[in-house]
């Protein structure tokens, strides 16, 4: 695909499409995150949600369950914050962002978009406001996130450290508990993805043998890899009830329309 910027050579100014990228690297340095992943087995499953009337993606799917897991341990709802002094922050429910890729202006951007509590909605109902975030008019859609990155970097890293050090509820709502970003449908995978907030989850594409390496990335202040370890253990189980159990309502309703 064409990009827009300049073919000569020489210095040539940031595009705005990069500057909040920019900005959720310059605060990633700041976490000490490790990454660990485990291959879990998906073909049942994609082979369910393939015959579905209505599509649901891998991300709607991974959504909902993590934040189940998220539901049952509140380690993973907790933040590290700094100041005014070092303490940690819990939230009583799991805010999930996803990053959604979007051709806007002739360029490639990455916003994200924001899920209160996925574990509370049904698959449809994430899955319908994921393609909102992947399909409606970026100016609506990521208004906030425009205009954001529209300002000089000093004022935004101003923004960002306010947000982020802001009460934690707040910081919450605008940043999120943990996120959920993923290039599987492109065939590849990201081996630790970046991010500011205690749990960065991805997967990558399911492969000949039908299993997916899926990855979360944590803040070693707040967890260890023992926990983490026993989290994508738990994920993988609850992939393969609750979310099965839905996937399969859901297949019922399919044949019963089409009947």
């Amino acid at each position: 695909m064409a990009s827009s910027l300049p073919s000569q050579s020489g210095r040539i100014p940031v595009p705005q499409s990069r500057a909040l990228v920019s900005d959720i690297l310059h605060f990633h340095q700041r976490i000490p995150t490790c990454a660990q992943d485990r291959l879990i087995p998906l073909a049942d499953l994609d082979e369910l949600r393939v015959r579905l009337r209505n599509r649901i993606s891998w991300p709607a799917i991974f959504l909902k369950s993590f934040s189940g897991l998220a539901a049952q341990h509140p380690r993973l709802r907790q933040t590290w914050r700094n100041w005014p002094w070092p303490h940690i922050y819990q939230h009583e429910t799991s805010w999930g962002t996803v990053a959604i890729s979007r051709r806007f202006r002739d360029d490639d951007w990455l916003f994200w978009g924001q899920f209160e509590s996925p574990e509370r909605s049904s698959l449809e109902e994430i899955q319908t406001k994921l393609d909102r975030f992947s399909n409606g008019h970026v100016e609506e859609v990521f208004r906030k996130q425009l205009l954001l990155s529209s300002l000089p970097r000093f004022a935004r890293r101003l923004i960002w450290w306010w947000q982020l050090n802001l009460t934690g509820e707040k910081r919450v709502k605008r940043t999120g508990t943990f996120s959920l970003s993923s290039v599987a449908g492109r065939g590849a995978e990201i081996q630790h993805p970046p991010g500011f907030v205690t749990s960065v989850l991805t997967f990558g594409p399911i492969n000949s043998e039908g299993n997916s390496r899926v990855t979360i990335a944590y803040d070693h202040r707040l967890m260890d890899g023992a926990f983490v370890a026993e989290r994508l253990a738990e994920l993988e189980a609850e992939l393969h009830s609750s979310i099965r159990a839905e996937l399969l309502t859901l297949q019922t309703l399919t044949f019963r329309k089409a009947g």
